[in-house]
């Protein structure tokens, strides 16, 4: 199997697993990014045969469609889209106001509306593709962040529009939703609370919390023939986050799981 495959967001935690499995599997990976040294070093450590790196803010409508302008003329066009570029500003209400609100929603939603556009055209035109969004759990519940949360909660109605709307052109489009993943921007948390991660997994009932190739996975799968009836879809790659609640439950039952 070689496609070409656009990566956003991808120097990132999740983007590093995602062009690296890609690659793996035989396909070109456009790898894009606002960071312009973070795909450079892309390029440099997985090689500049198989991988285009390209510099463009997901916010930026005009920048994200010129660079995948530039990544097709010099790779082909794109067989699968992963919407990944994200990330969150305001904790809490609190601690949102409009600017952040602006940036978070800009970055999430209006980001992944900016890249489906890019390669939406050429996908019907040659009536087939795969889009795979990364959303979050924050999409499916409150869980903190509520402007990145909204955004992500848009990222789910967004995708059952793109499966109805894009199906009958031979076109997928699923969603990926993980919870905690162990990616770099947990670093400096990590550092001031090292057991972070293993208070955390109480929530989580299979006790663990998802690595980037956990995520890299998924999308791998939802973006593969093995898929090719699955559209539509939003997976939680969560752990068990989404299934229930386990301590609420030991606590209303008074018998411990």
């Amino acid at each position: 199997m070689s496609r070409v495959v656009l990566v956003t967001g991808a120097s990132g935690g999740i983007g590093r697993a995602l062009c690296k499995r890609f690659l793996e599997a035989g396909d070109t990976v456009l790898a894009l990014d606002r960071d312009e040294a973070g795909v450079q070093q892309l390029a440099s450590e997985f090689g500049a045969a198989r991988l285009e790196p390209l510099a463009a803010d997901v916010s930026d409508e005009a920048a994200v469609a010129g660079a995948v302008a530039r990544g097709v003329a010099a790779r082909g066009p794109v067989d699968v889209a992963v919407a990944n570029a994200g990330g969150a500003l305001g904790t809490t209400l609190a601690h949102t106001d409009a600017a952040s609100w602006r940036r978070d929603i800009d970055l999430n939603l209006n980001g992944a509306y900016y890249t489906v556009e890019a390669v939406r055209a050429s996908m019907i035109e040659r009536r087939r593709g795969a889009l795979v969004l990364i959303g979050s759990v924050n999409g499916l519940t409150s869980l903190g962040h509520p402007a990145y949360s909204a955004a992500k909660a848009g990222l789910v109605s967004y995708t059952k529009a793109l499966a109805m709307e894009l199906g009958p052109h031979g076109i997928r489009a699923n969603i990926v939703c993980p919870g905690t993943v162990k990616t770099p921007a947990w670093r400096a948390r990590v550092e001031q609370h090292p057991k972070i991660f293993e208070e955390l997994s109480k929530w989580y009932p299979l006790g663990d919390v998802a690595t980037p190739e956990d995520i890299a996975d998924a999308v791998q799968f939802l973006a593969s023939p093995q898929a090719r009836v699955i559209t539509g879809v939003a997976l939680p790659v969560d752990a068990g986050l989404m299934a229930g609640n386990r301590q609420m439950a030991n606590e209303l039952t008074l018998d411990p799981y």
